[in-house]
């Protein structure tokens, strides 16, 4: 994923509400939204080149997501960072896994990791160096840099997703697929300086990326009720942001 906005423990419905893009190539292979067949307890998109997720959820109301750091210095040496996302959806709890990872993380390419079970949410990151954090209760964005970085992106999605919250039935997904859909970019006076060059900066700064080889290849909504009960909806995009397809999975609560 490359932008994420989520509210955790704050809506009287849902103990989660995640939305998020994942941008990428387009000729990166990738499966559908499903419930894996060599792990069935995992329900995700999977890299079909590396083997692992972007975002997945478990029984029990357990979600994880990983984003990249933007570094073109770093040498993005290591295991792939979809890995991580599998291991703690197999069998994890957030505090646990967090501190687990807290001693290993070096062995991964640059990586943000999010975590998500029926007690608590971990940030965990490993640039410049390892670092766990748990999340406290409130609306929080991540995209390419630090957990809750002011991109302006993330902090325009951290916005809209509040206002939702704030206002709008606690069922209307539509309008939470809206807050992916923004294809607007922001002044250059106030884009990140990420090593890639101004006209990148620009172009990435949209919250959908319509491109030929690169751009938002998924945005999904993920919803979590305070018994474990979870609803994830995968929309997905083609090359020029050419529609692809739309799964969703409903997921009982655990008895």
């Amino acid at each position: 994923m490359c932008l994420i906005a989520f509210a955790w423990n704050v809506h009287p419905r849902w103990r989660l509400l995640l939305v998020g893009n994942r941008d990428e190539f387009h000729e990166r292979p990738s499966a559908a939204l499903a419930r894996w067949e060599d792990h069935p307890g995992i329900v995700a998109g999977r890299d079909l080149q590396a083997g692992g997720t972007w975002l997945g959820v478990a029984d029990g109301g357990r979600v994880c997501t990983v984003t990249n750091v933007r570094d073109p210095r770093d040498q993005h040496e290591g295991l792939s960072r979809g890995l991580l996302p599998v291991e703690y959806l197999i069998d994890g709890s957030a505090s646990g896994h967090a501190e687990a990872l807290r001693q290993r993380a070096a062995d991964y390419r640059p990586f943000n990791l999010l975590t998500f079970d029926g007690q608590s949410a971990y940030y965990v990151g490993n640039r410049p160096r390892a670092r766990v954090e748990a999340i406290i209760p409130g609306v929080h964005g991540l995209s390419n840099a630090d957990f809750n970085a002011p991109w302006p992106k993330t902090q325009a999605a951290c916005d809209k997703l509040s206002r939702w919250i704030d206002g709008a039935d606690d069922g209307d997904f539509e309008s939470l697929f809206e807050i992916l859909a923004h294809e607007g970019t922001w002044p250059d006076e106030v884009l990140p300086d990420t090593g890639v060059g101004i006209d990148l900066e620009r172009q990435l700064s949209a919250t959908f990326i319509r491109g030929e080889r690169y751009g938002t290849r998924a945005s999904t909504i993920v919803a979590v009720d305070h018994d474990g009960a979870t609803i994830v909806v995968e929309r997905r995009f083609g090359p020029n942001g050419e529609k692809a397809g739309e799964t969703a999975v409903a997921i009982e609560a655990s008895i």
